[in-house]
């Protein structure tokens, strides 16, 4: 079953969100275009406490993209983004969410933050998009939304090792650093992932 995951196309990740992604709201009329070549659709939301601990406003002293050591592993600090509730948390109003089955959220326990739409960042809780995904039948995963270079690359990286063929579609993406993300599409190749656009589909 040929599957689309929109990962994390709410309005703290665009332009004038408080975690905005560099022309993210490109990528919703893209979307919106490929719906129609898909069995299943289903998205993803960050969907954090306010007093989450990947937040710079909780660590006195920490300023928004500071870095630290969290729970043994190195940990970002962001801007506030995504709470729980709020319009920001919302998927962008211009998406046709008609098509969507399902909606898995993420970053709802405050102690540690969840990148991937499959697991945290160490890998102690899963969504359950995994079993969800196996008895719908997916076997093919198209990724597309915010951003590029996290969410969307951290749930490749698990759908991955959970056995999924997977497709990255570039254009109906984008990435917070443009940069870092050029190292990243490489890694992806290595992994097996393959870099199409929605003119392909």
């Amino acid at each position: 079953m040929k599957t689309l995951l929109v990962i994390d196309v709410q309005n703290d990740f665009i332009p004038g969100g408080s975690l905005s992604v560099p022309n993210g709201d490109k990528i919703v009329p893209v979307i919106n275009s490929i719906l129609n070549t898909f069995d299943l659709i289903v998205a993803t939301q960050d969907w954090h406490p306010k007093d989450h601990s990947s937040f710079a406003i909780n660590h006195e002293g920490k300023s928004d993209f500071d870095c630290i050591e969290w729970r043994g592993n190195m940990q970002t600090l962001w801007p506030q983004h995504c709470v729980q509730g709020s319009v920001g948390a919302e998927l962008h109003p211009e998406l046709d969410t008609t098509k969507y089955e399902a909606i898995f959220r993420k970053g709802t326990d405050k102690a540690i933050d969840s990148y991937s739409a499959f697991y945290d960042n160490n890998h102690l809780k899963a969504t359950g998009l995994t079993g969800y995904l196996k008895e719908k039948g997916a076997s093919q995963l198209y990724f597309c939304g915010l951003a590029s270079d996290i969410c969307v690359y951290f749930s490749i990286c698990d759908a991955v090792k959970e056995g999924f063929d997977c497709y990255f579609i570039e254009d109906a993406a984008k990435p917070l650093d443009v940069q870092a993300f050029e190292v990243i599409k490489t890694k992806m190749l290595s992994m097996g992932v393959r870099i199409i656009t929605s003119e392909s589909l």
